[in-house]
C-alpha cells in the first residue's frame, strides 16, 4: 500500500498501490460513485494499457487480483485485458449498439478494456485512451490547449494520436474506424 485507505464522504473510498513491478494504481471502493457510466464514446474513457517489462507477470498479478482474462488476440498491442461480460453489460446499459458496430470483429471483442504492451522504451505505467469523434480535430485542440504530440498513427481499427498534457501526462486520444466503415 502507497496511500489510504481514503474515504471520500458517500462517495466511496480509494486506496493508492503498486503492482509488483512498481507501476502505481488505485483501487476504489464505490458508495454514492459507482465509476464510470459511459465508455466508448467521444470524450469517455475507452481502453486502459499496461505497459510493462514483464508481460507474463503482470498477466498473473491482474488476472488474480480483479478475475480478468488475459487474450492474445494478435492484434498491434500483444495481450489484451478482457472482464468477461463486460460488452453484454454496455450494450444493456450504456452502449446498445456495440455488438453491431463490433460486427466484423474477433468473438469477445467487446469484452476488451485494455492491453498489456512491453515496450523497453516506456517505464511502467498504465496509459489511458479516451474515445474521440475526430483524432485530427482532437489532437488540434489539445495542441491550442498546450499539449505536444507525442505519436500518431492508425491501426486496422483506430486513428490515435499520443499526446503529453501540459503537466506532462501521456495519453491517448482514439478515433473508431472499423475495417469495413461499419460504425
Amino acid at each position: 500500500m502507497v496511500q489510504g485507505p481514503v474515504d471520500v464522504g458517500p462517495a466511496g473510498r480509494w486506496v493508492a498501490v503498486r503492482d509488483p513491478q512498481g507501476t502505481p494504481f488505485r483501487l476504489w471502493q464505490a458508495g454514492r460513485r459507482v465509476g464510470a457510466q459511459l465508455a466508448n464514446v467521444p470524450g469517455a474513457w475507452n481502453f486502459s494499457d499496461l505497459f510493462t517489462t514483464d508481460r507474463v507477470g503482470a498477466a498473473a498479478f491482474y488476472q488474480g487480483l480483479f478475475g480478468w482474462r488475459i487474450v492474445d488476440m494478435a492484434m498491434d498491442a500483444g495481450m489484451m485485458i478482457q472482464v468477461p461480460g463486460y460488452g453484454e453489460h454496455l450494450a444493456a446499459t450504456s452502449d446498445p449498439g456495440i455488438h453491431e458496430r463490433q460486427e466484423s470483429a474477433p468473438p469477445e471483442f467487446a469484452d476488451l478494456i485494455g492491453g498489456i504492451v512491453v515496450d523497453p522504451d516506456v517505464p511502467p505505467a498504465w496509459r489511458v485512451t479516451f474515445t474521440v469523434a475526430d483524432r485530427d480535430g482532437s489532437v488540434a485542440t489539445a495542441e491550442r490547449l498546450g499539449a505536444t504530440v507525442v505519436q500518431s498513427g492508425e491501426s486496422a481499427w483506430t486513428r490515435h494520436a499520443r499526446i503529453r498534457d501540459p503537466q506532462g501526462v501521456d495519453l491517448v486520444l482514439s478515433q473508431f474506424t472499423p475495417p469495413d466503415g461499419d460504425r
